[in-house]
Parts: C-alpha cells; structure tokens; sequence
C-alpha cells in the first residue's frame, strides 16, 4: 500500500504540468490572434499623378455604308419585261432606257378609244343639226303662236323640243371630252411602258429578269425592278442609343472603319440625324431604342459599296489641355441622412422617412496624403467630358496631386477616408504586360 501512493500522486503531477503546458500554448495563441486582429491591414493600390490633357468625347454607333442618293425603278404598269439592257454593276446615264414592258394591251385600248373619240364626235355633228332643226320649227311655231294661228300646246312641244336638242349637243360634247381623257390616259400608260434612268448612276441591285411579269404601281405597292445609285458620295447609315443621341450634332466629324478596309480609318462628317426612333424587341426586356445618324464620307479614294457594315466613333466635344485623370478613378458614393426626433417620452428615435432619404451620390477620388505612413483622403470632384481613357476633372483636383486609380474593388469598396494603404504600381505594369 505505501508503495501505491507514491506513484498516485506522480500522475496527479504529471496531468497538471500537461494540462498547464495547454493552457499556456492556448493563452499564447489568444495573445496572437488579438494582436494580429489589431494590426491594421494594408490595401495595396495603384496611383497616377494628375496632369493635363486633351479629352475627345466619342459616341460610337454600328451601320452601313450607302450611297448618298439612290432611286428604286418601279412599274408603274402592269406586264412582262421585253427589254432590259443593264446588269447589275453597269454604269447607266440620265435618260437611258433602263427597262421596256410588253404593252399590246395598251396599244389595242387606244385604237379602241380613238375609235370612240371619232365616233363620239360624230355624234356632235347629229346632236348641232338636230339642234337647228329644233331652233327654226321653235321659231316658225312662235310665229304662227303669234298670228292665233297655233295654239299654245302647239308652241310649248316646239320649246321643249328645241330644249331637248340642244341637251343633246351638251351630252355630245361631254362624251367627246371623256372619250379624249380616256384616251391620253391610255397614252401615258402607254409611255410608263419605258423606263429610263433618271440620273447618273450604277445598277446596284437588280430584282428581276427579261421575260418575268411585274405589277404596277397603279394596283398595288408596285415592283421595285432595280435600284440605280449615285456611288460618288456614299454615307453610313449608324445607329445610335437614346441615351447618346442628345451629343450627336450637325457638322460633328467622325472616323469610320469599314471591316472590308480593316487597316484605314476613314473621315466622315455628320449631315443628317433623325427624328423618330427605331425600336428593336418592343415589350420585352431585350427591347432597345436606336437613332439613325447619317455620316457624308469625305474620303473618295476608297472602293465603298453600299451595304458593306461598318463602325462610326462620332467626335461630339473636345478640349485641351484640361485636367483629367483615368476613368476607373471616380467613383459614386451614396450616404444616408438620419434624421432624429424626441417622442412624448424623451425618447430618440430615427424616423422611418429620414432612413429612406438619401443624398445624391457623390463622385469622388482617393488622393493619396504625404506623410509618413501612407493614407488616402476622400475628395469629391465634379466631372465634364471623357473619352475611352481618361475624364475631365471641372473641379476638386489640381495637377501633380497622386490619385489611386485601381484596383477597381480597393476603389470601390475597401477604401475610405484614412484608409492605410500600399502602392505598387510594379503589379499593374506586370499584369499590363501579361
């Protein structure tokens, strides 16, 4: 028994030195992890020196190329083709037949109708002489009327018969006019049977060929057989949003790449913006609403043809020498305004309409403060016009201060009035580079 004891109370030792040795290892770890929760971690940033520049606002749109002017030859008669000349790509002159359509029918119908015409006046020729024959048995009667020697039913039928002959000649003469305006209708059918070009241009499109059947504009829309365009002045045809068609202006200049043309930038200047929109996906989330700005292209030393697709950046504004700094550097922030009222009770509270009131959000950058240890200082600005890169500064910013311009989340988010930061502009150029 005695030597039981010994040895019971050396485990008894033994478990509270290890359970002494966890406690310190835990209480060390404690101590570690609440300091390293105070040290105050670092955001690393890239920055930029504000300087000067000159600052080009672009609005960019997609279309396609077309002639400037360009006419659709449409029949105006109904019938089939029996000449066309020209092919697509021809080169055609004003006055030059461009198509013929068959018009026999048209040619029978003005025999008919001047047939009618002679007839009709013929009947003029009857209609006069039954009318003087009418005036003297009217007059003869009146005498006779006035010797008691007729009565007076006698002298009314000779009135009225003489009424009636010259309504005769009246009706005769209209049916020769109807005739004749039957006629010259029919003649300049006949003339609509040939087609000749307009103007001086090329075929840029040809619908139909010799021997088909088209149909007038007289029944219907009409078909459209070709299209003659003038190609010494082309333009594009760009769509541009709702949003950007309030910059766009007349004169306004603007550099069109043409994928047909992938190494030349071509000039164009803006001579036509419309004023009806054109809707695409109407009522539904897709829906998008687009302007059609029409740009003259300036440059005639390249082979455009109408329909190739292109891409239009419009120069709305430009300034030089202004102050500017990167795009990505500004951002919006929002701050809600709480509001505090006493109850009955003295008590404080935020109103629920105070809570919902916001500000404006404000744009701001984050300049970077001299000193010692690296911070950022919250500064609102006020902007004007950009480009693709950079973003005119009107006020809040001088030149040579150091603004931070990424990354977009530290930008965003993480930074904040005396934020600790670290600059390695290395990192941007590494990820520029890869």
């Amino acid at each position: 028994m005695a030597d039981i004891k010994p040895t019971i109370k050396k485990k008894k030792k033994k478990k509270l030195l290890l359970f002494s040795i966890i406690g310190g290892v835990l209480l060390l770890i404690i101590i570690a992890v609440v300091v390293s929760g105070k040290k105050e971690k670092l955001v690393i940033v890239q920055t930029e020196k504000v300087s000067k520049r000159s600052i080009t606002q672009v609005v960019s749109g997609t279309g396609v190329i077309n002639p400037e002017t360009k006419v659709d030859i449409s029949a105006e008669i109904s019938g089939e083709i029996v000449q066309l000349p020209y092919k697509e790509g021809d080169t055609v002159k004003k006055g030059d037949l461009l198509v013929k359509i068959k018009a026999d029918i048209y040619s029978e119908r003005i025999n008919q109708q001047q047939a009618g015409v002679t007839y009709s006046r013929t009947q003029v020729e009857v209609a006069e002489n039954n009318l003087r024959k009418a005036e003297l048995e009217y007059q003869r009667t009146q005498q006779l009327f006035n010797r008691g020697l007729v009565s007076q039913s006698d002298l009314d039928n000779a009135r009225i018969a003489y009424e009636v002959a010259l309504t005769q000649v009246k009706s005769a003469n209209a049916n020769v006019r109807q005739n004749v305006a039957l006629l010259r209708q029919s003649s300049q059918d006949l003339s609509k049977a040939t087609i000749r070009s307009p103007m001086n241009g090329v075929v840029t499109k040809l619908n139909n060929e010799l021997g088909e059947k088209v149909v007038g504009t007289q029944q219907m829309a009409g078909t459209v057989i070709m299209t003659v365009s003038d190609l010494s002045i082309m333009d594009a045809e760009v769509e541009i949003s709702e949003t950007d068609i309030t910059n766009v202006k007349l004169g306004d200049t603007a550099d069109i790449e043409v994928d047909a043309f992938p190494e030349r930038v071509i000039k164009g200047v803006v001579y036509e913006i419309s004023n009806s929109a054109q809707s695409k996906g109407l009522g539904t989330q897709e829906q998008v609403i687009n302007f059609i700005v029409k740009i003259r292209i300036i440059d005639s030393d390249v082979s455009l043809k109408p329909g190739m697709s292109c891409n239009a950046d419009i120069k709305v504004d430009s300034k030089s020498d202004v102050i500017a700094v990167p795009i990505q550097c500004i951002t919006a922030r929002e701050e809600e305004t709480q509001d505090e009222e006493t109850n009955d009770d003295g008590v404080k509270r935020v109103s629920e309409e105070s809570v919902k009131k916001k500000q404006k959000p404000k744009e701001i950058v984050f300049v970077l403060e001299e000193g010692e240890t690296q911070k950022v200082k919250k500064i609102e600005v006020k902007t004007g016009i950009s480009d693709d890169r950079y973003i005119e500064i009107l006020e809040g910013l001088q030149p040579d201060v150091v603004v931070v311009k990424g990354p977009y989340k530290a930008i965003s988010k993480e930074l904040d009035e005396g934020t600790k930061v670290k600059v390695d502009n290395e990192l941007k150029k590494k990820k520029e580079e890869e």
